[in-house]
């Protein structure tokens, strides 16, 4: 499992993991059932605290992505549809929040800005 650890980030290096991983489940690169890293482990491999790993893995159990076992190992968990959903809306919002502030700050119209969208998204006959 690849996950790159950006340190000039200010994003901090717990979310860095959770949110690579979170993309890796929602992109099918980690399937139901497979196996992270051991906590210890991944740890190693980044160069990192083990609390650190721990408290990535908390939080994607937390929030319904992985299943710890005691002695076993942490595992993705079976992606129920609409967690997946609303995990795409959520990164959604937060892409088009950054459009948004950047056509305002280019005096971008409203009208402008749905045409763009509509012309990627497929052009405007999927209405």
């Amino acid at each position: 499992m690849d996950i790159i650890i950006s340190n000039s980030s200010g994003e901090p290096i717990y979310e860095q993991i959770c949110s690579q991983i979170k993309t890796m489940i929602l992109e099918g690169k980690l399937q139901s059932g497979d196996a992270l890293p051991s906590m210890r482990n991944l740890a190693q491999q980044l160069r990192i605290s083990i609390i650190t790993t721990k408290r990535a893995y908390e939080e994607l159990e937390r929030d319904g992505f992985i299943e710890s076992y005691t002695g076993k190992g942490s595992f993705v968990k079976a992606q129920n549809t609409e967690l997946l959903r609303e995990e795409y809306l959520r990164q959604i919002e937060a892409h088009l929040a950054s459009v948004c502030d950047k056509a305002q700050k280019c005096s971008l119209s409203l009208k402008e800005l749905q045409e763009i969208l509509a012309y990627l998204y497929g052009g405007n006959d999927n209405e």
